[in-house]
């Protein structure tokens, strides 16, 4: 397996800085991507100083927030807002959001990195020093309406103006449930019992749904959509389609290598799908379309992506940019081939004008964990049968082929 892109040492719990690189660690540069400067980080009184004067504020625990908070800012031709990375404790992803910050830094956005998950005292800090913003906020950008966090965070501002930005196709069941009027639960979740955290934090989760649902006809409340998921939003909620339009300008046209590349996902570690099935389905796929890369999802295991590369002979590449990124700077394969999962709708978008094809092979029933949610089947099957300019693989023409 090829080494991981992006390993850096982590901070003290609590620094406001993202983590410096490590000296010697192999890293692919992207075009345009500056490295982080010792002191680049705006200072506390910076963000509130930006905060006083935009009165944005954006909330990402992702790199995929993140890319989308961006070309929000593009499409609204907001020049200047303060973003709040949550920072979450996965190695990966802090990674990508540590880039992802420069890019941001790039366009004259502020940047406050919160070690939001350093320890037990964490949250209480993290909340105490976000509050006096949250208070002076007029529009809040959020991109995972799921995450406990940002609901609590919600349940403290007065902003009047609120906006989503996707989070992946985990929009689509966002807007799903918010249309039924159902408490806000992730796709992925087996079963609709309420756990003892579920009751404790019901309350705060609660007020949160009520935020994020429009105001009445006449209303001072806003809530607005930025999307590039084919969702039917309810009456009230103003939606702006994502185009990527940032990130056709910002990077390529891809240079194209002959060979096609499979995009990985996180569909083992989040318990759906067997893993046996899936290794099978990924070699499958690599001799009936002469792949030769793996990128990995940056949720994936580094056992199983060691398998995988034993069995399959793939070379695995662990980005550190959203893959959007990554496929419109190149090289990049003329066939991307996916399962169901967020890329089947983007990359298409991000990709536009350029000669690569993208694939995505259906997930077989079979496959599916006897721990999978019951929603599961169905909401796969919708990611992938509302994917546009795509072409799709019938998994069992896969199967014999391999």
């Amino acid at each position: 397996m090829s080494s991981p892109e992006g390993t850096r040492a982590e901070p003290a719990p609590g620094a406001q800085v993202p983590p410096q690189e490590t000296a010697g660690t192999p890293t692919r540069r992207l075009l345009g991507v500056p490295r982080q400067r010792s002191g680049d980080m705006p200072d506390e009184g910076k963000a509130r100083r930006a905060a006083r004067k935009q009165g944005t504020l954006a909330f990402v625990e992702s790199p995929v927030q993140l890319l989308n908070v961006l070309e929000w800012a593009h499409t609204a031709q907001a020049a200047e807002l303060t973003v709040v990375v949550l920072s979450p404790h996965d190695p990966m992803t802090r990674g990508q959001l540590r880039r992802m910050a420069e890019l941001a830094r790039d366009e004259g956005h502020t940047v406050r990195w919160e070690e939001a998950r350093g320890g037990p005292t964490a949250p209480v800090r993290t909340i105490g020093g976000l509050t006096p913003l949250l208070r002076r906020a007029h529009r809040v950008v959020i991109g995972d309406p799921f995450s406990r966090y940002v609901q609590l965070l919600l349940t403290l501002t007065r902003a009047r103006d609120l906006v989503v930005v996707d989070d992946g196709t985990a929009t689509m069941e966002f807007i799903s449930q918010l249309a039924r009027g159902e408490r806000l639960v992730r796709w992925h979740r087996h079963g609709s019992g309420l756990g003892p955290r579920d009751l404790v934090f019901a309350p705060f989760s609660a007020t949160a749904r009520r935020r994020l649902t429009p105001a009445p006809e006449g209303g001072r409340r806003t809530v607005g959509l930025f999307s590039s998921m084919p969702v039917d939003t309810p009456p009230g909620v103003q939606v702006t389609t994502n185009e990527f339009a940032w990130t056709r300008e910002r990077f390529g046209p891809p240079r194209l290598t002959r060979a096609a590349d499979i995009v990985g996902t996180s569909l083992v570690e989040t318990g759906v799908v067997d893993e046996d099935r899936y290794l099978e389905a990924v070699r499958a796929l690599a001799r009936t379309h002469s792949a030769t890369r793996y990128f990995a999802h940056r949720r994936e295991s580094t056992d199983k992506l060691r398998r995988l590369t034993q069995e399959t002979g793939l070379e695995v590449v662990r980005p550190d940019l959203p893959l959007e990124l990554i496929a419109r700077r190149g090289p990049i394969g003329r066939l991307i081939v996916s399962f169901p999962s967020t890329v089947v709708h983007t990359l298409p978008l991000a990709l536009l004008g350029t000669e690569v094809k993208v694939a995505v092979c259906d997930i077989d029933p079979s496959w599916l964990t006897t721990h999978a949610s019951p929603r599961a089947q169905g909401f796969l099957d919708g990611v992938t049968g509302t994917a546009r300019d795509v072409q799709r693989l019938q998994f069992g023409q896969q199967m014999a082929a391999g």
